[in-house]
């Protein structure tokens, strides 16, 4: 393949948008919405929501710190060969958790399998997609990434349909016969050759190289710690909801709004950072800034249009931060590194991601009187005064006395 100067920004790049599309839709999408197959799980192997919950965890964590993996492995054979090789491991998985017997089979199938597919398809599909966008990379980073809050809204109520119609088995197999359209996006990725790749060397050097790269390593410091807050109202947002007196309802629907604005927000970032003259980087700060503003407010808001005005701004400013953190890293590392640049940053901010959620719980529980400075008495004050207000008798010193 001729060795191009830069990038084509068009022509063949935007059928890799359109396979970022599909692929974001058909890992995280399915992740998102893989809730509704807990309650099967729960019944059939009689086994607790906590254990059940491992399933999609395991998952995850294994995308995420198998991500340097495939972004080595597309440095050396190219994306094509590595996302459809993904895509194969991930309906497997899915496929041989139709035979599952017990949760470690799921945990195995699922979890360690399928979750091994996904790390070969994200990292390599979103590098490929950046090396072809210079001018336009924010605005095709951003329209590849609303294949995940599309697929949220469908894919949520098609899996349970399919489990009213097919049972979970059923409904299994044809989740893997979904997940195999993963390899037609690999199909589309068709290899790019730049000017400075030789300068570049292997995925060795490159791994190297970025660990010594000062601009890298803050940077993957800084997203590490916007990745702890990131995910927390999709954790907590309901439950805080439900002690505000919400219906269920009501609060799930709130969620909803929140994607919807995620998804607005993913395409009108990714136009601002091509059409803004200047760095990206100071739209991702401006971004990142007002999703922290507005986790902030959350716990104070109790007025109910004060609540959907906060996750409208919280769904358009967080979404408005995804494309363009592809877009700086491209910036940082140069599109021949960001393969390496891309697994190395998504493995360590991922620990933001895991340890987020669980700690801002923590952070509730200190709050309660149990770790207040003194210890409350054995009874409820309410108990106590009510025993003082009541008249006992006292005894008697001898017989006939009042």
């Amino acid at each position: 393949m001729a060795r191009r100067a830069e990038p084509p920004d068009g022509g063949w790049g935007w059928m890799v948008v359109l396979a970022a599309f599909f692929q974001s839709a058909l890992v995280f999408g399915v992740l998102r919405a893989f809730g509704v197959f807990f309650v099967e799980f729960e019944a059939a192997f009689e086994e607790p929501a906590a254990r059940v919950s491992w399933i999609a965890s395991i998952g995850i964590a294994v995308q995420q710190f198998g991500s340097p993996v495939g972004s080595a492995l597309s440095t050396k054979f190219g994306p094509r060969p590595v996302v459809m090789t993904g895509g194969m491991l991930a309906a497997l998985g899915m496929l041989l958790a139709t035979f599952a017997t017990s949760l470690s089979h799921l945990y195995l199938s699922i979890g360690l399998l399928s979750g091994s597919g996904w790390a070969l398809t994200v990292t390599p599909t979103m590098a490929c997609l950046s090396r072809y966008f210079s001018r336009r990379r924010s605005l095709a980073m951003g329209l590849g990434l609303t294949g995940v809050g599309l697929s949220s809204f469908a894919f949520a109520p098609f899996f349970q349909w399919l489990l009213s119609h097919y049972a979970w088995r059923g409904a299994l197999l044809l989740v893997s016969a979904l997940s195999l359209h993963l390899v037609a996006c690999g199909a589309l990725l068709r290899p790019l050759s730049l000017a400075e790749d030789p300068a570049t060397g292997g995925p060795g050097a490159q791994i190297a190289s970025l660990l010594h790269h000062g601009p890298f390593l803050r940077y993957t410091v800084a997203l590490t710690l916007i990745n702890t807050g990131y995910f927390i109202p999709y954790v907590h947002l309901v439950a805080h909801l439900q002690d505000l007196n919400w219906d269920p309802l009501p609060a799930a629907f709130l969620i909803s709004v929140t994607a919807i604005s995620d998804l607005v927000g993913r395409v009108a970032s990714g136009w601002l950072g091509d059409a803004v003259p200047g760095t990206v980087a100071r739209l991702l700060m401006l971004w990142t800034t007002l999703t922290g503003v507005s986790l902030i407010l959350f716990p104070v808001a109790q007025a109910p249009t004060t609540l959907v005005a906060l996750s409208v701004a919280y769904g358009f400013t967080s979404g408005a931060l995804s494309p363009l953190v592809f877009s700086v890293l491209s910036e940082l590392v140069g599109t021949g590194r960001m393969y390496c640049g891309l697994g190395l940053l998504q493995m360590v901010e991922s620990i933001g991601g895991l340890l987020g959620p669980p700690l801002s719980g923590s952070g509730i529980l200190i709050t309660l009187p149990h770790f207040c400075c003194s210890p409350p008495t054995s009874m409820p004050q309410d108990l106590v005064t009510e025993a003082l207000d009541t008249k006992v008798p006292l005894p008697t010193e001898g017989l006939g006395e009042d």
